[in-house]
């Protein structure tokens, strides 16, 4: 027993002996200041660099949690996950920065952030170059989107990125409502006659002046027709009838989204891909 424990004794000796032998891993931030690390950072950051940028961002509030830099830094930081790729992260620094900075002066770019972050979390790849109907995709990021840029407007309707934020929900609202006209077509291929009706209701009183009204309409006609209630079919080809008259059903290009070619503008428009 004595020898082996000599034995592991040497070994244990030998190992530290090794491990002396190695180079200490070098702090290239060591003393910087809390203005180094935000130059730095920024720097990573117009290189395209955003892991880097975010390292230096969270090692500055870290080691400088108070100060002008620090804040700054958990707001950039936001943005810097966002175009990593990384949304769950970019969403949850902007709240963060909502939360600590509710008074903040660009705490309006914080909710704007998240608007943008989920405007594109859905858009893939292909996507990117080739427009397709993003209404016949998971509608729970349009709607969290849409969300987002409606609390901006409402709580600084005088930022400048409300306008913007206004735009967006214009489009945003319109997927929304084509979502829900897919899910009623649906419903009437499968011979759901009151689920369609229901889905094409509720475009009818949620999203008025969008295009998806006209042909929820004539869902609910149908529908209803088919489910042998001529009263509610009436009453739908009636409030039909009448908005055609109106023309209420012509709606301005800049207030719908009129197909994948006007995809394709809204998007080089927004310039989506500097964001």
């Amino acid at each position: 027993m004595a020898i082996i424990r000599s034995l592991i004794l040497l070994l244990a000796l030998a190992t530290l002996s090794a491990c002396s032998l190695l180079p200490e891993q070098i702090d290239e931030t060591k003393g910087w200041s809390a203005q180094k690390f935000y130059n730095e950072a920024s720097a990573a950051m117009a290189d395209g660099d955003y892991q880097t940028a975010i390292k230096y961002y969270e090692s500055l509030e870290a080691r400088y949690p108070f100060g002008r830099y620090a804040m700054q830094a958990q707001l950039d930081v936001a943005y810097a996950y966002y175009k990593d790729g990384d949304n769950e992260s970019a969403i949850a620094a902007a709240d963060r920065f909502i939360k600590l900075h509710p008074r903040n002066r660009f705490v309006d770019y914080a909710y704007y952030l998240k608007g943008v972050v989920n405007f594109n979390r859905n858009l893939g790849f292909l996507a990117r170059f080739f427009p397709t109907d993003a209404s016949q995709r998971d509608a729970s990021a349009t709607l969290s989107s849409f969300n987002d840029f409606s609390e901006l407007v409402n709580r600084f309707p005088n930022s400048e990125y409300a306008p913007d934020a206004r735009k967006r929900m214009i489009y945003l609202r319109n997927n929304l409502a084509m979502n829900e006209l897919h899910v009623a077509r649906y419903y009437m291929k499968r011979g759901s006659y009151i689920a369609a009706a229901n889905r094409a209701k509720t475009i009818v009183e949620k999203y008025q002046r969008t295009p998806a009204v006209k042909e929820a309409l004539e869902i609910m006609v149908e529908a209803y027709n088919i489910l042998e209630l001529p009263e509610l079919s009436a009453d739908a080809q009636r409030v039909l009838a009448m908005n055609e008259q109106r023309g209420a059903f012509d709606i301005p290009a800049n207030d719908a989204d009129e197909g994948p070619s006007l995809g394709r503008k809204i998007w080089d428009y927004f310039k989506m891909d500097e964001n």
